[in-house]
């Protein structure tokens, strides 16, 4: 009634007949695994060291804590557990209204209406350096595109509190050095690691050739204008240096006259005082001495004529000087003043000495 089953006879293949393919899959798998491991352990040593330039910062990050690495050199790091991020210390720069590399106008950035209703076009150009780079790179998404954004609006709003005229001549300097204040208040308020350098007015123009011209010609008056002030300047500058020395010396002669007439006039009183202090004493022979010193000083250059009174007929004579008495010579001074005096006596009178 019952069948026995057959047991199933299972071939045991002997130790040593082992297929080939049986050894080369093993193999295989040995190798793939020590590449992965070698490969695991250069990506380790990879991560653990990295090299920092001069030019640059480096954040380290372990479970949430930070550490700012500043000197150059060769650096290490914990693999799998410390996040590293480099930053330049370098100054960067962007602009608004045009592109720095290709120089390719972005109107929609550089189009703005200014204080009078007059359309303009002005382009930016900043720069900015990393100052915090913890703050740069946690305290904000992306900090570039916040300085960005806050650049176009104070560029906007200090344009429009300016005249088309402020903006294309003039007022440039006080407009590019308001923008850089502004937004460098605001990034410290912001407190986002960056800190704005320079503010620079790119290029202001106005968007049609007519008014192009027009501003043109200002700008040329105003530059001839300058040109002559300046002119001007330094013909003053030349001139009035030369007045003053001119001046200066006029003063100087007129005080140095003024000094030599009081002078004279003070030894003048003194000899006045001296003569009336004689006087006083004695009158008698201080006149006869003053009239005897005058009549030296007048008689010698006198020359006679005489005339009969009828005629116009006049014969000179020499002067006194050359008048000889008794045969001699002419006297001197004092002797031809004597004879002088005694020649002007009154009639009838005598000159004594």
């Amino acid at each position: 009634m019952f069948r026995k089953k057959k047991p199933d006879i299972v071939e045991e293949e002997p130790r040593e007949g082992r297929s080939p393919q049986h050894f080369t899959g093993g193999k295989l798998a040995r190798i793939f695994g020590i590449v992965i491991l070698a490969l695991f352990l250069v990506v380790t040593a990879l991560n653990s060291i990295y090299v920092l330039q001069e030019d640059e910062y480096a954040v380290v990050r372990t479970f949430g804590s930070t550490q700012v690495v500043e000197q150059p050199g060769i650096k290490f790091k914990i693999p799998y557990l410390q996040e590293m991020r480099k930053v330049s210390k370098a100054a960067k720069q962007f602009s608004i209204g045009y592109d720095l590399d290709s120089d390719a106008s972005y109107d929609n950035e550089s189009f703005m209406i200014t204080k009078d209703f007059n359309f303009v076009n002005v382009d930016f150009y900043f720069e900015y350096q990393i100052t915090d780079p913890v703050k740069y790179f946690y305290a904000s998404e992306n900090p570039e595109e916040v300085i960005r954004n806050l650049a176009q609006s104070y560029i906007r709003d200090t344009v429009g509190s300016h005249s088309v005229d402020d903006v294309l001549t003039t007022g440039k300097y006080e407009i590019q050095t308001t923008v850089k204040t502004l937004l460098q208040e605001r990034l410290a308020n912001e407190d986002i690691g960056i800190t704005v350098t320079n503010a620079v007015i790119q290029d202001a123009e106005v968007p049609t050739d007519e008014v192009k011209q027009a501003f043109k010609n200002v700008e040329d008056a105003k530059q001839g204008m300058e040109t002559a002030i300046n002119n001007a300047n330094a013909d003053a500058n030349t001139r009035i240096p030369k007045a003053r020395a001119d001046a200066d010396k006029i003063v100087k002669d007129s005080q140095a006259r003024k000094e030599a007439l009081i002078a004279e006039a003070e030894g003048q009183t003194a000899r006045f005082n001296s003569l009336y202090t004689e006087y006083a004493n004695y009158p008698l022979i201080t006149k006869q001495r003053m009239f005897y010193e005058t009549m030296e000083e007048v008689l010698p250059g006198m020359k006679i004529y005489i005339t009969d009174g009828s005629t116009q007929t006049l014969l000179p004579l020499d002067d006194f000087s050359s008048i000889h008495v008794s045969g001699q010579p002419a006297a001197n001074n004092t002797t031809s003043g004597d004879s002088a005096n005694q020649a002007a006596a009154p009639e009838g009178g005598t000159v004594n000495e």
